[in-house]
């Protein structure tokens, strides 16, 4: 997966994000449904992010960014901020 297409994957899950927030605002969507919707979109926005970063640092320090894959979502969320 190249950058591209990983930010396209990005904006597709920020614009789900949003369709789902106005789906609850507007009554449609009961919270539950949104908690567990929004929480699998945010985990899912998390490995992106990680993988861009990962292919970032690899093509600072002229590695192949090919070689970056996508990792777990209980590595990725077990992360310190």
């Amino acid at each position: 997966m190249d950058d591209e297409t990983i930010l396209s994957r990005v904006s597709a899950l920020v614009e789900r994000e949003h369709r789902l927030r106005t789906a609850r605002g507007s009554g449609a969507l009961d919270e539950a449904a949104e908690h567990e919707e929004l929480q699998a979109v945010e985990v899912e926005l998390d490995q992106c992010w990680d993988l861009l970063r990962q292919r970032r640092a690899k093509q600072e320090f002229d590695a192949d960014p090919g070689e970056a894959a996508s990792r777990s979502a209980a590595v990725v969320e077990h992360y310190q901020q």
